[in-house]
């Protein structure tokens, strides 16, 4: 952020009264900035009264304060104008001192926002979100991938860093102190800060600069806040963005971020819940979890869910099921995320939500057990030591044991892993002193299956043995 540069005394905030609108321009003295002279006054003044604005031509003009309070609107609006100015920043000497004015007007703006000390009319708000439409609502340059045709995951090293972003930021930073200004009457703002502006401001979430959307989260998270007739719409597109994310592309860079703000609005919703809301989890948040980049935006990924949760334990079944139902094959990375997020989602689920779905979760965690990975095996035999879930696998016992057994007895004699060997030594322990009678009775039809399966080995071995004598015997 930069510092204003202050000159003469601060007009107080109870001076601030919106005036009429003028029939003509006030005199005031502009320096033009291709002149030599640095002085704001030259021997032969320009005044906003004789001249006519040129769009794109950036001029210093004097500072707000100075001026007359029945003058403010009028210069506020010339400076916007100057504010609009296009420059090219990938060269920086270009245009140096244009930049530097147009820095200077936006930190003066950023300044009056902030201090509330000059009402603004609904004319000088309108131009103002234009000012702010015509620098922000660019097209982003193309993707590091499509430059490149990499299709594996960008390295942090080579981030992008918008080399405008100093400008940009002041944009940002005024287009977000008007969005918190107590001055600002949403009634009237609401018609400029539209679905339309709301659509363009999601469509920059994909930019490759992490600083533009962490300013795009705020940003449109204090609108989400301050304008409940755009909540719904929001909602609404930010679903249309994860369906094409899902669907189509499996590229955007804003999906944590966007995750973050539904992490606070969901937080914030009222029980019981809208089925709309609902809807949202299955057709939304669980197929999130498909794309191979899913490690980007787990966390926040994963908290949306724990809160849905939170907000409805009966939700649990329907999140324990589409887990499994995207469950990663040969991904073990993507595997303990999945491992660490089912380990949330059951801490808040009840015993009847458990019952429903422990056949299809346990058959799963007894691959996972016997993962040749060992911090996917290591993973999924941890969950035992978290104590609500070794609660519910107590009352369920009965289910859960003859699922579980065979894949604990393979880690015992096969698994390579000694920790992994000894994790597997404590979770079958912790089963026998649970119930000693249904682990001797499991252990007893482990062994007779394991007696059968070798009984049926020796048979295969000898319709093989017999198979090539008869082959011999025709040759």
């Amino acid at each position: 952020m930069f510092k204003i540069i202050k000159r003469g005394k601060k007009s107080s905030k109870g001076d601030a009264v919106e005036p009429p609108i003028p029939t003509s321009l006030p005199n005031v003295t502009a320096d033009h900035a291709s002149r030599i002279a640095t002085s704001a006054v030259t021997s032969q003044p320009v005044t906003l009264a004789n001249a006519t604005p040129d769009p794109s031509v950036v001029e210093v003009l004097p500072l707000l304060k100075e001026v007359a309070l029945s003058d403010r609107h009028v210069l506020f609006i010339r400076k916007l104008q100057i504010c609009c100015v296009q420059f090219d920043f990938s060269d920086t000497v270009k245009c140096a001192r244009q930049k530097e004015i147009k820095r200077q007007t936006l930190t003066e703006l950023i300044d009056l926002v902030q201090s509330g000390s000059c009402k603004m009319n609904e004319i000088m708000q309108e131009e103002l979100v234009r000012m702010i439409s015509t620098n922000l609502f660019r097209c982003l340059p193309p993707a590091s991938h499509e430059n490149t045709g990499s299709e594996g995951v960008e390295e942090e090293d080579e981030m992008y860093l918008d080399p405008s972003w100093p400008h940009l930021q002041l944009v940002y930073e005024l287009l977000l102190r008007y969005v918190m200004s107590s001055e600002m009457d949403t009634k009237v703002a609401k018609r400029y800060l539209d679905h339309s502006f709301v659509l363009k401001l999601l469509d920059l979430f994909d930019s490759e600069d992490p600083r533009e959307r962490e300013y795009l989260k705020t940003i449109l998270h204090r609108i989400y806040g301050k304008f409940m007739v755009h909540r719904p719409f929001i909602r609404n597109a930010i679903n249309n963005v994860f369906y094409r994310f899902i669907f189509e592309t499996e590229r955007h860079n804003g999906i944590g971020e966007l995750l973050e703000i539904l992490g606070s609005v969901i937080n914030g919703f009222a029980l019981p819940m809208k089925e709309e809301h609902k809807l949202f989890l299955v057709r939304a948040l669980i197929p999130l979890h498909k794309p191979k980049c899913v490690s980007a935006y787990h966390h926040q990924l994963s908290y949306c869910i724990a809160q849905f949760v939170e907000k409805d334990y009966r939700l649990a079944d329907i999140v324990i099921r589409g887990l499994l139902k995207y469950w990663p094959i040969t991904n073990c990375g993507k595997e303990v995320l999945f491992l660490n997020e089912l380990e949330e989602v059951l801490e808040g689920t009840q015993p009847a939500e458990f019952q429903r779905c422990l056949v299809p979760l346990f058959k799963q965690l007894g691959r996972s057990i016997n993962s040749p990975h060992f911090q996917v095996a290591e993973r999924a035999l941890f969950l035992w030591n978290n104590e609500h879930i070794v609660d519910l696998i107590a009352q369920n016992r009965r289910a859960i044991l003859p699922i579980i057994f065979e894949p604990l007895e393979r880690n015992m004699f096969g698994h390579w892993n000694q920790a992994v060997h000894g994790l597997t030594s404590n979770v079958r322990r912790m089963f026998l002193e649970m119930d000693s009678e249904l682990f001797e009775e499991c252990e007893k039809q482990h062994n007779e299956r394991a007696a059968g399966a070798s009984g049926v080995v020796e048979q295969r071995e000898l319709t093989w043995k017999k198979l090539e004598e008869a082959a011999e015997l025709i040759r």
